[in-house]
């Protein structure tokens, strides 16, 4: 995907101060989306650590006080009737997590969660379950003195939506990807990632995050000079001054993110569905690979890949954190009731190296078998009107490695599938035979935003039903030209919005996201392509019960 320069040459300067979760400027008494109540506005004691101190949490005993949960809370992969919550302690504490059906909290139910300890960073998850289908649940995080229970820090508030269990209910989510990258971070004159807070005022059930997460291979400047003169200043912390090779410099790179304050709002009020892409790891990672890189010590990137894989499960509430073995997976089916399943792939895990990708047998590819196998039983099984697969690469755009290797599916030849096309080939016939109704997919990683529609009657592989992708992103980081099209599967790119530069700051060009809509009495699925500042770039309507349109 797209990598941008670091700006390396820069002189340094003193690392801006962390904003502070008081700083949000949340009301006291919300209504369904505002449920704060003190978690970012009314904690002023809940300030974040200094920057200069963001390596780690302090020795425990160097701490006074209470526990404190100044990195805010987040809700992930709600279903009809479950859903997780987590939190960050700035010491040893037991995690309490209370929910109720009123911003009162009488009559709350009380989960006692997992002790937070150093093997974790001071992270935790906890799993709720017997929710109300289709309703609005508030939840507050205690965190406890574990020799003192009576000794408790200010509870933090959060609130989420379950999943519908009735066909008519309405269903709204956002997506994009591609967060703090190329260098371009925290901005605190431009208010930090105010797409955020733009996307929380449309009040989706969630938020599809499609890879990126972090650039824990990107170096975080003080400032960059941009092509007109202008200064963009970062926010900056330890692990954000060089590339990410061990554990605590994954966890540095996820805390990063939460500094801002319209990302700890919108996770308090906004669920997520998160997958991850390469740059958790390294710029165009794939298993088995030895970096030829000079910025790294450690040159394993299967190392690297397991650091970066504790962090992000520590970091990220996801229903497989406590499989163990094989089972530790990312890709997984969230059940939204009715109208929606979100099949979340994994395209980094199981394939195989990166390649030209002409080769006319290929059973591992981007998926690997046994995910493909998986996927296409999951998606025999689901009973939704629609389905949803969101993919961390996309489908038909070339993504370059190199001058010689593909990073992604396409390789630009527009004939019959070979390399990674012969894994989405064997898919594509499968849902056609199978008569699968209702997939789209959903993407980001190109750092553009496009519509493409492909058709067999375009294509030199004919053996499937015409579908969707709808590519988003950056929500946070560079923007880049348009990615060429590769024939095989018959894409027509139906919209493009895309610079003709290179790694444009989001000083220069809007970030991207999309809105999915899909209403409750027709089944008719919307997707929107945005951009910040409330722009509606293009407009897509789908029809529920098609095997392809």
């Amino acid at each position: 995907m797209p990598y941008g320069p670091q700006n390396s040459q820069l002189p340094p300067s003193s690392p801006a101060s962390s904003p502070s979760p008081s700083s949000s400027g949340a009301a006291r008494h919300p209504g369904r989306r505002g449920v704060l109540r003190g978690s970012l506005a009314a904690s002023a004691a809940l300030a974040l650590p200094g920057a200069a101190v963001l390596g780690g949490a302090a020795p425990a005993q160097a701490l006074s006080g209470r526990p404190r949960a100044g990195w805010g809370v987040q809700a992930g992969d709600i279903t009809t009737s479950s859903g997780l919550v987590w939190v960050r302690s700035d010491r040893p504490a037991r995690m309490i997590v209370e929910t109720s059906a009123t911003e009162s909290f009488r009559r709350a139910h009380r989960v006692r969660g997992p002790l937070l300890g150093a093997g974790s960073d001071f992270t935790g998850t906890v799993p709720l379950r017997g929710l109300p289908a289709g309703e609005q649940v508030h939840y507050r995080v205690t965190l406890a003195d574990p020799d003192d229970p009576r000794r408790t820090g200010e509870p933090v508030y959060g609130t989420f939506r379950t999943a519908p269990a009735k066909r008519r209910q309405d269903v709204r989510f956002v997506w994009s990807g591609d967060i703090a990258g190329q260098g371009w971070g925290i901005n605190p004159d431009i208010g930090g990632f105010t797409v955020y807070e733009e996307m929380r005022k449309l009040a989706p059930d969630f938020f599809l995050s499609s890879g990126d997460n972090i650039y824990a291979d990107g170096v975080i400047e003080p400032s960059v000079t941009l092509p007109d003169g202008r200064v963009w200043r970062n926010v900056t912390t330890e692990e954000k001054a060089k590339v990410a090779e061990t554990l605590a410099g994954y966890r540095g790179n996820f805390r990063y993110n939460l500094l801002d304050h319209n990302v700890r709002r919108f996770n308090s009020e906004v669920p997520s569905i998160t997958q991850w892409d390469d740059h958790e790891v390294r710029n165009n990672w794939y298993p088995g690979q030895i970096l030829d890189d000079a910025r790294y010590t450690e040159k394993n990137v299967d190392v690297l890949a397991g650091y970066a894989s504790q962090a992000f499960r520590e970091y990220f509430p996801i229903s497989t954190l406590h499989a163990r073995g094989a089972d530790r997976r990312v890709h997984r089916v969230i059940n939204h009731g009715p109208l929606l399943d979100v099949f979340v792939l994994d395209m980094r895990t199981y394939r195989n190296a990166n390649s030209p990708g002409r080769q006319s047998d290929d059973t591992t590819g981007i998926l690997g078998a046994e995910q493909l196998q998986w996927l296409k039983r999951e998606l025999s099984r689901s009973r939704a009107v629609w389905k949803v697969i969101a993919a961390d690469m996309p489908i038909g755009l070339v993504v370059p490695d190199g001058t010689a290797n593909i990073e992604a599916v396409a390789q630009g030849d527009p004939g019959a599938p070979l390399g990674r096309e012969l894994q989405v080939a064997d898919l594509l016939r499968y849902i056609k035979h199978r008569r699968i109704t209702g997939t789209l997919w959903l993407t980001a990683d190109v750092h553009h935003t496009s519509a493409q529609h492909y058709l067999p009657e375009r294509a030199a592989f004919k053996d499937f039903e015409p579908f969707w992708e709808f590519v988003t992103g950056p929500i946070a980081a560079g923007q880049f030209p348009a990615s060429a099209l590769d024939g095989t599967f018959g894409p027509d790119r139906v919209f493009v919005k895309a610079p003709t530069g290179s790694n444009l700051s989001p000083m220069e060009t809007p970030p991207l996201f999309g809105e999915v809509e899909i209403d409750g009495a027709s089944g008719e699925l919307t997707v929107r392509l945005r951009e910040q500042g409330g722009t509606v770039l293009f407009t897509k309507v789908l029809q529920p019960g098609k095997v392809g349109q």
